[in-house]
C-alpha cells in the first residue's frame, strides 16, 4: 500500500472512530464539531511537516558551508605548494646587484619559475605551447597570419606570442599564435 493511500486510510478511521458532536455556541446556533483525534493528527501532520522544512534549510546550509570549506582548503593545499617558490623568489629579490652577477640572478629567477612551474602542473595546470601544431581554436586565438612555404605547412602554427593555459580540463586562457596560411 503506498503512503498516501495509507494516510487516507488513517484519516478515514479516525473519522469513523469519533464522530461529530452537536454543540452549542454562545449565541445558541447549534452546529457540528471535529473530534478532537483530527485536530490532534493535523497538529501532528503540521509539527512534521515544520520539522522536516527545518531539517532541510539545515541541511542546505550545511552543504553550502561544506562545499566553501572544501573550496578554502584547495585553494590552501595550492598556495601552500607556492610557498617554498615564493621564498626563493624572495631571496632573488633581495641579493645586491653590485656583488652578484647577472647570469647567477638569471639562473636563480629559471630555477624558481620550473619549480613554480612543477607546483602548478601538479594540482593540475597545463601549458599550451602549440609551436609547429596544427591550429585548434578551441585552444589557440590567432592574431595574425604568415605566409606558409607549402600546402603542408597551412593551419600550422608557426609563432606563439603568448603560452595558453588549461587547468584540470578548463581552458583558462588560449595562447595567443601567428598561424601559417597557404596562399598557393
Amino acid at each position: 500500500m503506498s503512503e498516501e493511500n495509507g494516510y487516507a486510510n488513517e484519516l478515514a478511521s479516525a473519522d469513523a472512530a469519533s464522530p461529530t458532536t452537536e454543540s452549542v455556541d454562545a449565541d445558541g446556533v447549534t452546529g457540528d464539531t471535529i473530534g478532537d483525534g483530527t485536530d490532534r493528527q493535523l497538529a501532528d501532520q503540521r509539527d512534521r511537516y515544520l520539522r522536516l522544512a527545518a531539517e532541510y534549510d539545515n541541511f542546505r546550509k550545511r552543504t553550502a558551508k561544506e562545499r566553501q570549506d572544501a573550496h578554502l582548503r584547495g585553494q590552501g593545499d595550492l598556495i601552500k605548494g607556492m610557498i617554498d617558490s615564493l621564498d626563493d623568489l624572495s631571496r632573488f629579490a633581495h641579493v645586491d646587484p653590485a656583488t652578484t652577477d647577472a647570469r647567477t640572478i638569471s639562473d636563480g629567477v629559471s630555477m624558481v619559475e620550473k619549480k613554480l612551474m612543477k607546483t602548478l602542473a601538479g594540482h593540475g595546470l597545463e601549458v599550451i605551447d602549440p609551436a609547429g601544431q596544427p591550429f585548434d581554436p578551441a585552444l589557440h586565438e590567432a592574431v595574425m597570419t604568415e605566409p606558409a612555404q607549402s600546402k603542408d605547412e597551412d593551419h600550422q602554427v608557426a609563432r606563439v606570442f603568448q603560452q595558453g593555459y588549461r587547468f584540470n580540463g578548463q581552458l583558462l586562457r588560449p595562447a595567443r599564435v601567428a598561424v601559417k596560411q597557404w596562399n598557393g
